[in-house]
């Protein structure tokens, strides 16, 4: 194992244990746009968490915007691990001192009814695998100081992953056009971001296609249970400690979160 990785991996566990970011990693500890080892990176997270007794539900799609893609300057989406862990429930409250610099945004949530593990994956593959869907609040968050950010980064951060909430009203694919799916999200009765699924690459499910194969290619494809979020249907949101948050899609109905007062020392 290279030094840099495991010094890279160091500090971020580090991050998030002390609650104090790391200096951004890209140019220091990784090369510059150097995305093999930024996942490397990842993966030695992720087994330390599984060490830790953690079990992996699924995995999260990043940098699924076309505005946001351009702006890190690459041409395709990342992905982190999920777990349990980082589940959430509906309206329960988040103490914010187990985050950094937490930030919400609305997505839509597959959960999976079938493994995923070809590749070569089509649509009508993808319709038959998924069971529901669900709307879903993502808490992101970084351990990289100021959210001072490249493509290696996020990435070797298990994709700015923080802790995730899903709403409790299950839809079935034929019963909703997720590219069509409007979404709100609500700070005391006001919006503060907008969107729809078409601006998750178009329609959430070509999010999904591309995380089935370049997962199944890496030989750890998704499985029947898995959740998958599907990326930001609009700008994600700075959180307030003791704030709620609501999120409303078409068709997919609501999801609610809310913070402690207490912010980290």
């Amino acid at each position: 194992m290279r030094a840099d990785i495991e010094a890279a991996n160091r500090e971020l566990a580090e991050a998030r244990t002390s609650g104090k970011p790391c200096p951004p990693l890209r140019g220091r500890l990784l090369p510059e746009g150097d995305v093999e080892s930024a996942y490397r990176v990842q993966q030695l997270q992720a087994r330390a968490w599984q060490g830790r007794g953690e079990r992996r539900v699924g995995a999260k799609i990043g940098l699924t915007s076309r505005a946001v893609q351009e702006s890190f300057g690459v041409f395709q989406p990342d992905f982190g691990v999920l777990t349990d862990a980082m589940a959430v429930g509906d309206g329960v409250e988040v103490p914010i001192e187990r985050l950094l610099q937490p930030r919400v945004e609305a997505e839509i949530a597959f959960v999976l009814g079938a493994d995923l593990t070809d590749e070569r994956v089509t649509t009508v593959d993808l319709l038959r695998a998924v069971d529901h869907v669900l709307p879903a609040i993502e808490i992101v968050d970084s351990r990289i100081a100021g959210w001072d950010i490249s493509i290696v980064d996020t990435v070797a951060d298990n994709a700015s992953s923080g802790m995730f909430v899903l709403g409790t009203t299950p839809r079935r694919l034929a019963d909703v056009d997720l590219r069509l799916c409007g979404m709100v999200l609500e700070h005391a009765g006001e919006p503060v971001s907008v969107g729809a699924g078409a601006a998750c690459l178009g329609n959430p499910l070509h999010a999904l296609e591309w995380l089935v194969r370049t997962m199944a290619r890496a030989g750890d494809p998704l499985r029947a249970g898995d959740v998958v979020l599907s990326g930001a249907l609009g700008p994600m949101v700075p959180v307030t400690p003791g704030a709620a948050y609501e999120a409303r899609i078409s068709g997919l109905g609501s999801v609610r979160t809310c913070f402690s007062k207490e912010a980290r020392a």
